[in-house]
C-alpha cells in the first residue's frame, strides 16, 4: 500500500501519516525503487491503534507510551483488541443515536431540545421574567443533556416544586441580591428558606447521593455573582447535611 492507501483505509490523512512518521511514532517503512514507500498490514494496524487512541483523549505522548506496551505481541492479540473497540464505539453510538431519538420525540422548546420528563416539568411552571428561575431553567437543561435524559425521576419530585407560585417569590428576592456581596444579611434567611421548599423526595433521588460544590456543582456556582454564590453554595450544603442525616436515621 501507498501512503494514500493506508491513510484511507484507517480514515486519517497523509498528512497525519506524515507527522507521526516525523515525531516517531509510526516506522517510516524504506522506499522501493521506485520512490514509494510500500505500507503493510502491521502498518495499517498500528496506524489504526494509534488513530483509536487520540480519539479516545490520549496525547501523543501517551500514544507513544501504549505502543512501547504493544511491542512484540501477536498480530492477532492486536487485531482482536480493535475489533472490541469498534465493537464499544458501536454500542456507544447506538446509545447516543437512541437518546437523541428520543430528544427528537420531545417539545422543541426555547430550552430544548429536552427530554420529555424536563419538558414536562417545565411545563408546569408558571410564566415568570426572573432571570435566576431562568437560570436554574438553563442549569436543568445542561443536567438533562448531561444525563442523557436519564432524570425522569428527580423531574418527578421537583414537581411540587414547579406547581408552587410561592416559590416565585423565593426567586425574585434571589434577584434582588444580583449585585450584593456575600455578606448581605438577606443571604442567610433566603438560603434557609429555599432549603425548606426542596421536598425531602427530591434529595432521595440525587443520582450522586447528595448535592456537591465539585464538578457541575462547582460551574454551577461559578455561574452566579457573590451574594447569589452564596445562597446556593448555603443551599447545597443543608441539603448535603439533610442526605447525611437522613442516611444516618436521624432527623433533619
Amino acid at each position: 500500500m501507498r501512503i494514500g492507501e493506508i491513510a484511507a483505509l484507517v480514515g486519517v490523512t497523509s498528512r497525519a501519516v506524515r507527522h507521526y512518521h516525523h515525531i516517531g511514532l509510526l516506522p517510516e517503512p524504506a522506499r522501493q525503487a521506485n520512490g514509494y514507500r510500500a505500507y503493510t498490514v502491521r502498518d495499517a494496524v498500528l496506524l489504526a491503534r494509534i488513530r483509536r487512541l487520540t480519539e479516545i483523549g490520549l496525547s501523543l505522548e501517551e500514544v507513544r507510551d501504549v505502543l512501547a506496551d504493544d511491542a512484540g505481541r501477536e498480530l492477532t492479540e492486536v487485531l482482536g483488541e480493535l475489533d472490541a473497540d469498534l465493537a464499544r464505539q458501536e454500542r456507544e453510538l447506538h446509545e447516543r443515536r437512541r437518546v437523541l431519538a428520543a430528544l427528537l420525540e420531545a417539545p422543541l422548546t426555547p430550552d430544548g431540545p429536552l427530554s420529555p420528563a424536563l419538558a414536562a416539568l417545565l411545563e408546569q411552571a408558571p410564566a415568570t421574567a426572573s432571570p435566576a428561575a431562568a437560570k436554574d431553567r438553563e442549569h436543568l437543561a445542561l443536567l438533562d443533556a448531561a444525563a442523557g435524559g436519564a432524570g425522569a425521576e428527580v423531574y418527578a419530585a421537583l414537581r411540587p416544586l414547579a406547581e408552587d407560585p410561592g416559590v416565585l417569590t423565593l426567586y425574585e428576592r434571589l434577584d434582588e441580591l444580583a449585585g450584593a456581596g456575600p455578606d448581605d444579611p438577606r443571604v442567610a434567611p433566603l438560603a434557609a428558606e429555599l432549603v425548606a421548599a426542596v421536598p425531602d423526595g427530591v434529595l432521595a433521588v440525587i443520582p450522586d447521593g447528595e448535592p456537591s460544590p465539585t464538578g457541575f456543582g462547582r460551574v454551577l456556582l461559578d455561574d452566579y455573582p457573590p451574594a447569589q454564590r452564596e445562597v446556593v453554595r448555603r443551599v447545597m450544603a443543608a441539603l448535603a447535611e439533610r442526605v447525611r442525616t437522613r442516611a444516618g436515621g436521624g432527623t433533619p
